[in-house]
């Protein structure tokens, strides 16, 4: 069982069950932080070269600087979910915005690679203290089943919504400022919820859950981050033998990590949890939803900017129409599943976003871009509509009390179905790229970017539509994908006969 304490204790009789202005507020003021820390993966992407040019960072180094953060976060978030339920959701959102906040003063100041790595890494600590618990303190906040899907489906786009504007809210800063500014934007929205939070959050913690196991958080950290980076090397660099044995080592270590759950009083993960059909379930359909999702992203930036020609901003700011299907969908599906079975409605968003990933499949070299936008707002709002249910049904699924590690359990199986995406959907794109251009020069075959480096001309138009070719055939995965989610929801998300709206079953 769970304590609360601060503005909300007490509040147990049916009337108080459902959310005032003051968890309204609340949401709101978890909100920023939230959009802040998602918009920190791709707030880098056009910082880099003035970084490169002021710091002077090695390839290697440049690289650590891009992928030390999402690579500290998907591996601290089980960590600090379950860290969370023991010691306090908002004393953890606490810590996690002044180490965010101190963080970023210290990265845009930061006169040297090697500390712009350290304190991308400590952003990453912040970010995984602030992600699972802003999720989990929306299942304290909203005890209401309505009230706490409309909080979850808002939760869900502001996340999706800050990956987009990552770019462009770095695009606008570039224009005007130095690349420090990129960082130093998070600090009004930290400042904000450590002044708010104590007076708008609950203290929630579980007093029962024994003492913390920092074994397996040990664990949890080794087994995930070799995994999740050896996928994405494979991605970038193909099939080699060192990113294979990365991620067999940390198949291993999480493999201990599990059975070592099995045996705790208290463990990190509830297993049990992870075998409901509600739960596990909505897990592996968040995954699917984030490996289409990135994986196609990579390719619809290199289409606008290199193919089609627009600048880096004007590709950033056109890849924000798309995000208007989430405003769209969203909603939509929150409507749809107060009247028809969560699951259904859940294979419904799918199907959608398969249909828009199929659309996306006819994209040529000289499609209309009205086309290949639209073709991207459909399979935007079907998956989040998706996403938002899948993320309300495992959130209902967990006890309050484990809500943290609920959460945190959560949002890592959409970092590793990012990388996932990048992985499969990448190596499809790529192979089919390079069977098109088996007869141009070698640095024209590997990569579109090296063909419009070293080649001119109708090479250079074959590299476009070989290039485009290579986008179907990954849309055509990520089709599939979406397909297979949508059976997934009917199969284990849809009530049964005689039950309720969801599943919570095993």
């Amino acid at each position: 069982m769970d304590t609360t304490t601060g503005p909300l204790a007490g509040r147990t009789d049916p009337a108080a069950r459902r959310a005032g202005r003051r968890e309204w507020t609340a949401l709101a003021v978890l909100m920023l932080p939230l959009l802040l820390v998602s918009m920190d993966v791709s707030v880098l992407y056009f910082a880099i070269p003035f970084i490169s040019e002021d710091l002077a960072p090695s390839s290697t180094q440049q690289l650590w600087i891009l992928d030390m953060y999402g690579f500290v976060l998907a591996g601290l978030l089980i960590t600090m979910g379950a860290l969370g339920d023991r010691i306090g959701r908002r004393r953890l959102v606490l810590a996690g915005a002044g180490v965010f906040g101190l963080a970023s003063v210290a990265a845009a100041y930061a006169d040297s690679p090697q500390l712009l790595i350290a304190v991308r890494a400590l952003l990453g600590v912040g970010g995984a203290a602030l992600m699972p618990s802003t999720l989990a303190l929306i299942r304290n906040l909203f005890h209401d089943e309505k009230q706490r899907a409309t909080a979850v489906t808002a939760w869900t786009g502001v996340m999706t919504a800050g990956i987009s504007f990552g770019p462009v809210v770095s695009g606008a800063l570039l224009e005007r400022f130095w690349w420090g500014s990129v960082f130093l934007i998070n600090l009004p929205a930290m400042l904000l919820l450590l002044i708010l939070a104590p007076l708008l959050l609950p203290e929630v913690k579980q007093p029962s859950s024994g003492r913390f196991d920092w074994p397996s958080a040990v664990l949890s950290l080794a087994g995930l981050l070799p995994v999740i980076q050896g996928v994405k090397e494979l991605a970038r660099d193909g099939v080699e033998l060192p990113p294979i044995l990365m991620i067999m080592a940390g198949s291993g270590l999480l493999y201990v990590f599990i059975r070592r759950q099995s045996r705790l009083a208290h463990p990190l993960v509830d297993l049990e949890l992870l075998r409901r059909r509600s739960y596990g379930g909505a897990v592996l359909a968040n995954l699917f939803a984030i490996a289409a999702t990135i994986g196609m992203a990579v390719f619809l930036t290199q289409y606008l900017q290199s193919v089609l020609g627009k600048s880096p901003f004007e590709a950033a700011l056109w890849s924000l129409v798309p995000a208007t299907g989430a405003f769209v969908g969203a909603p939509a599906g929150a409507v749809l599943a107060r009247r028809f079975d969560r699951g259904t409605v859940m294979a419904c968003g799918f199907g959608v976003s398969a249909c828009g990933f199929g659309a996306l499949a006819w994209v040529r070299t000289d499609s209309p871009l009205w086309f290949t936008l639209a073709a991207c707002a459909v399979y935007t709002s079907g998956l989040v509509a998706a996403m938002a249910l899948a993320n309300e049904l495992a959130l209902g699924a967990a006890p309050p009390e484990r809500a943290g590690s609920a959460a945190a359990v959560l949002e890592s199986g959409q970092e590793l179905g990012g990388a996932l995406g990048m992985a499969v959907l990448g190596s499809v794109g790529a192979t089919v790229y390079r069977h098109g251009m088996a007869d141009a020069p070698a640095a024209a075959r590997e990569t579109l970017g090296g063909a419009v480096a070293s080649v001119h001309g109708d090479a250079l138009d074959a590299a476009f539509t070989a290039f485009t070719r290579g986008l179907d055939y990954a849309a055509l995965g990520a089709a599939l994908l979406m397909a297979g989610a949508a059976a997934l929801a009917l199969t284990l998300l849809r009530a049964r006969r005689g039950g309720g709206s969801a599943p919570s079953g095993r």
